[in-house]
């Protein structure tokens, strides 16, 4: 692409350097924490020299090779992460939850030729290995870093478990810990002078560090970009938003959500790390009595989660009775925060929680609210470098206070789709303009609010609908938990239609509907209301729509 941003960082340098620096100066402060286990900056920095050092001299893989990570949020994953970025090869996340063929997509597509996974998820992912182009899979457990006193019980139950079930073969197995090792011996070998002019990609920036699966703009699975200039920008564009709080190195932060996911993969792994934070890593987020008693006896100051998350916690008993006191900053992004749950997590907490705006593709912050200028029902202004424009159908930009499309443009806006110039060219302009398909309005002060997706847009009678308001309101309902509107096609067009999740046995569809009509324009409210006891979600707890309007379809 052909723009340059007005402004950009300061001296670009490639991400491990900014990496490396932070566990330097922060060596003996604990960087993470995961069931028990911790690992400190000064050993995080250790082992992922032993982890790229194997990468480099020991896997035939070369500088802008791929190397894709398949697990849960352990102690491995910053190390891995760390380790492909100081060899300067491209880090390829994919959920662990992910079906055999969506595993199979990414890793071909990507041209993966190392598979770092967790010995759980090898069933379902080793039957498709021989269609893809991974030569090496690191295999570990999830107590590989645990001294041995804390896995060995965890050992135990994992050797009883896997009696029966059929070994694994393939001719280039090997485990995490014979990786480290040989890493190891390695650096002896070479005098630690390993990544001397090794690591040359990302020495100026604009090498691609993360190949980021995401649906994107148009719905198929895509690898978006995210170069070393990306990520750097995204960094110190977090920090100009909570940077102001009262968050030194060491801060304790817990990281609930999953590290596959760019949000987490940002916000709590990279950025932890950039500030010198204690990370409190949750394998399970779904399973929230053990992430209460991960959290229970320490001193958090910041929390980063998602809607349904926060939502779920207030109800928690056992959470409500923590001391929050030290909490200082609680961010959300990746789906829609209620006003609701935002109002009922800062009485329980006495914490407000930032909303960010951002894509995948923008690696992924583009705004926020900052807690010295804090609008309820707004998401904040665009945040450093970047820039916001609404635009109607035709692309041209629309005055304050009117809906159209968000644009973004600035430093962290992603290189392009991986081996897709066409999907590339129908989201970004020559000049830098991403095309988000979400659909905002900008206020007279510069604020955004955020009102949905393009392809989410209800059509009745000729009127647009956006199901996020009609969520919003049915919400209210006491006795509703959680909701999803989507549009059914008719002869006539489409008309409303709600899925709903109640805590109340005896609420009716005729009750839900004449609540709707209390608060909402005639075509907006629900014409039919399905109860259910789950809605579909993706990784990190968004309601997929898409899936609801297939379903409905079929």
């Amino acid at each position: 692409m052909s723009y340059q941003p007005l402004e950009s960082p300061d001296s670009p340098k490639p991400l491990q350097d900014v990496l490396i620096q932070a566990c330097i100066s922060n060596a003996l402060l604990t960087a993470f924490t995961c069931e028990g286990a911790e690992l400190t900056f000064r050993e995080l920095a250790e082992l992922s020299d032993k982890f790229a050092a194997w990468l480099l001299r020991d896997s035939t893989l070369v500088p802008g090779d791929r190397v894709a990570i398949q697990m849960p949020n352990l102690l491995q994953y910053p190390v891995a992460i760390l380790g492909v970025i100081k060899a300067g090869m491209v880090v390829v996340n994919i959920n662990p939850l992910y079906t055999a063929g969506e595993t199979e997509f990414q890793l071909r597509d990507s041209g993966a030729r190392v598979l770092l996974i967790l010995e759980d998820v090898l069933p379902v992912t080793s039957r498709i290995l021989r269609n893809t182009s991974v030569e090496k899979v690191i295999v570990t457990g999830a107590a590989d870093l645990h001294p041995w006193h804390l896995g060995s019980l965890y050992r135990i139950r994992k050797f009883i478990s896997n009696r029966n079930r059929e070994p694994f073969v393939f001719s280039g197995k090997m485990t995490f810990g014979r990786v480290l090792r040989r890493g190891k011996k390695l650096l002896d070998q070479f005098s630690n002078q390993v990544f001397e002019n090794e690591a040359t990609p990302g020495a100026d920036g604009k090498d691609i560090a993360v190949i980021q699966y995401t649906g994107g703009t148009t719905g198929k699975a895509k690898g978006a970009m995210l170069t070393h200039d990306n990520l750097i920008a995204n960094l110190k564009q977090v920090d100009s938003v909570i940077a102001s709080r009262d968050t030194p190195p060491g801060s304790i932060v817990v990281a609930p959500l999953p590290f596959y996911h760019i949000y987490a993969f940002t916000m709590n792994l990279l950025y932890s790390i950039y500030r010198g934070y204690h990370g409190v890593l949750i394998p399970d987020p779904r399973n929230t009595d053990r992430l209460v008693q991960a959290i229970r006896h320490r001193k958090i100051r910041g929390f980063v989660g998602v809607g349904t998350l926060f939502h779920v916690l207030c109800k928690h008993p056992e959470f409500r009775e923590l001391d929050f006191s030290h909490l200082t900053v609680c961010t959300s992004g990746g789906m829609a925060l209620s006003v609701s749950t935002a109002r009922r997590w800062e009485k329980l907490t006495g914490c407000r929680i930032l909303e960010g705006y951002g894509l995948t593709e923008t690696s992924p912050l583009v705004a926020s609210g900052k807690y010295e200028d804090y609008r309820e029902g707004k998401i904040g202004k665009n945040t450093l470098w970047t820039e916001l424009r609404i635009v109607d159908e035709d692309g041209k930009p629309l005055s304050a206070g009117l809906a159209g499309e968000i644009q973004v443009r600035g430093p962290q806006v992603m290189m392009g789709y991986w081996n897709k110039p066409e999907e590339t060219r129908a989201v970004l302009s020559e000049d830098g303009w991403l095309k988000t398909g979400d659909i905002g309005i900008l206020d007279e002060d510069g604020y955004l609010a955020v009102i949905d997706r393009i392809k989410d847009l209800i059509l009745v009678s000729g009127f647009n609908v956006y199901p996020a308001e009609v969520e919003a309101h049915a919400s209210s309902h006491p006795d509703i938990r959680e909701v999803a509107a989507i549009g059914v096609p008719v002869e006539e067009g489409e008309y409303v239609k709600l899925f709903v999740i109640s805590d109340n046995p005896d609420l009716t569809e005729d009750e839900v509907i004449q609540f709707c009509r209390q608060g909402l324009t005639p075509y907006k409210v629900p014409r039919k209301v399905e109860f259910r006891s789950a809605l579909p979600r993706s990784n990190i707890g968004k309601v997929l729509r898409r899936q609801l309007r297939d379903d409905q379809l079929a």
